[in-house]
């Protein structure tokens, strides 16, 4: 398969290339880094990035981020920041890569458990991530052409609590090589609608 991992400098997205370019033809894209640059906010560049990287079987997201902080003090516009970034980047992947992806291809989208287990400073990635897994149910019934869209939804990553520690006490985190594994099972696998929790 030829698949696109957008994402693909981050802990989770070096990962998932590490995983999925042992059997296929993986193309790396990113904000800053990546065969391929674009910024998944704006819906001309997802389509830009498509056009160029031509037939494709898979679609892989491991970008976006979200807002944390206390709900108390937070803007409209801090909240917005998650939402233009990790929910609608996502959606516009796959609302221009319907357009493009081989018959029978899938999309592979990165929610977080959040979704399920909130934190305090948190409401931002939780409202995120529960979103896009419903986009991800709904999207499932209506793809054309055999598409599949599932979502892979994990903990905090071993490599990133540095950064999230403080945020995640009492977590336990999953290596970035266990979590990629999760995006094999959905891009190798025949299952839709999904998400995939890897806690």
């Amino acid at each position: 398969m030829r698949i696109l991992v957008i994402g693909a400098g981050g802990a989770v997205g070096r990962a998932i290339v590490a995983e999925l370019a042992q059997r296929h033809d993986v193309v790396e894209a990113g904000r800053t880094r990546g065969a391929h640059r674009l910024d998944v906010r704006d819906l001309d560049d997802v389509r830009r990035l498509f056009a160029e990287a031509g037939t494709l079987d898979a679609v892989v997201m491991a970008t976006g981020s979200v807002h944390f902080g206390p709900l108390g003090e937070m803007t409209a516009e801090q909240f917005r920041s998650g939402l233009d970034d990790k929910l609608m980047g996502q959606v516009n992947v796959v609302l221009a890569g319907q357009h493009r992806l081989a018959d029978g291809g899938s999309f592979t989208l990165t929610s977080g458990i959040l979704a399920e287990q909130p934190i305090r400073e948190g409401a931002d990635a939780s409202t995120v991530n529960a979103a896009l897994e419903g986009f991800v149910r709904a999207a499932a019934i209506e793809l054309p052409r055999g598409l599949r869209i599932n979502a892979v939804s994990p903990t905090v990553l071993a490599e990133s609590m540095a950064t999230y520690g403080p945020y995640f006490r009492g977590f336990e985190p999953a290596p970035a090589a266990r979590v990629a594994l999760a995006y094999s099972r959905s891009v190798e696998g025949a299952q839709t609608g999904q998400v995939y929790k890897v806690w």
